[in-house]
């Protein structure tokens, strides 16, 4: 049996206890004697939203592939829980050992909007790390990594994080454990390791780097301070999507989330290039998952979950080239086992109307299209390319 890091007491007098007992169906747990590493997994939001994040259970199951390694999940408590933890002194832990944050190798928070960031620091706070990177001088404290959309500009929360990965996860995480590893092995402080790290290809390590500003604000340049550190740091790119990491099996959470279903992604990019749309310039280029690859996942995820209902995900989800072929093929899935199917985030341009005839068969499928703006004119102005008549 394991023991729960909050008494029955505490979790009797919060809103949903089932935020942080973990358990869950598809949950990973192995024996931390026998594993080298130990990474816990953060998004900084309630439990709700963070378990209907596509990315975490991508790296989640990457993770606890590794032998070495086992990856834990870890969410911001809510207002309730919180104010007992700082009463009590109770440290954040993670789901599914329901050991103390502090005391893992790693902490990665993915960073997917800058409305988190408060929650961030709540999190760093609450598990008893020091705030401030500079302020974690040994071992004693885990190496605080941030990933996500907002690593891209990541100079507004960097005195906070001892490094960032910018890019795709699924590159160059094997490569940084085994040299973290190497480094403990060897006697390495922590500083000599986040410099050996800092050479490590989609990694930025704020503290080699001195940054200076302009009089408005902006940034006027960003210089290594240490021999051997990349004068820049290129984001990482996972070429072949259909020969990579995708969890068979995603967490099934006991509790009601944000997105109650199996995601299937089907492609990363998008060919459009709207204007301000941040996806469309971070995920590029333009990778599709093989036709094959999405049967096999689709069938092996809906067997080992239960779910009711299936979503397809990715940038423009009808400029897919084998949407029609997948959507015949979910139809024919779907219909045998009794499950939905959801397309979100279609084109009216590009939208076949006999895929949405298909669709329209299946009992309570929904179909998501994005106009995007409500006029011509500002259609034109972000190059949606949209006409009144297509809408």
């Amino acid at each position: 049996m394991r023991k729960l890091a909050l008494s029955d007491d505490i979790l009797l007098s919060v809103e949903k206890p089932a935020r942080y007992i973990g358990n869950e169906v598809n949950a990973v747990y192995k024996n931390p004697q026998e594993t080298d590493i130990r990474f816990v997994m953060c998004f900084p939001d309630q439990y709700e939203i963070g378990m209907s994040h596509l990315g975490i259970q991508i790296l989640y199951d990457m993770f606890n592939q590794f032998e070495d390694t086992w990856c834990e999940r870890v969410y911001s408590p809510w207002t309730d829980l919180d104010k007992i933890m700082r009463e009590q002194h109770i440290p954040l832990f993670a789901l599914e050992s329901q050991d103390p944050i502090k005391d893992f190798d790693f902490l990665g928070i993915t960073i997917q909007y800058e409305m988190c960031y408060t929650n961030i620091l709540q999190v760093i706070d609450l598990s008893q790390i020091p705030l401030l990177a500079k302020e974690r001088k040994d071992w004693t404290c885990p190496i605080v990594m941030g990933g996500g959309p907002c690593t891209y500009n990541p100079e507004p929360i960097a005195e906070f994080f001892d490094m960032f990965y910018i890019g795709e996860g699924e590159t160059q995480y094997r490569r940084l454990l085994d040299l973290y590893k190497e480094s403990r092995r060897n006697g390495d402080s922590r500083e000599e390791f986040l410099y050996k790290a800092a050479q490590v290809p989609g990694m930025y390590v704020p503290m080699f780097y001195d940054v200076a500003y302009k009089k408005d604000g902006t940034i006027l340049s960003i210089t290594p301070n240490r021999p051997g550190v990349p004068a820049k740091v290129l984001k990482e790119v996972e070429v072949n999507i259909s020969d990579t990491y995708y969890p068979e099996k995603p967490v099934v959470p006991y509790m009601k989330v944000v997105q109650e279903r199996v995601v299937l992604e089907i492609m990363r990019g998008c060919i459009r290039g709207c204007r301000f749309c941040q996806a469309g310039q971070l995920y590029r280029p333009v990778r599709e998952r093989s036709l094959e690859w999405n049967k096999k996942y689709a069938v092996a995820m809906l067997k080992n979950t239960g779910q009711e209902e299936i979503t397809l995900s990715s940038l423009s989800s009808s400029d897919y080239s084998k949407l029609p072929e997948l959507i015949d093929f979910l139809i024919e899935e779907c219909d045998r086992r009794h499950v939905n199917i959801s397309l979100p985030s279609l084109r009216i341009d590009s939208f076949s109307l006999d895929v949405m005839q298909k669709v329209q068969d299946i009992k309570k499928s929904s179909l998501t299209f994005a106009p995007e703006a409500g006029s011509q004119r500002m259609r034109n102005v972000i190059n949606k390319g949209l006409t009144e008549e297509d809408i």
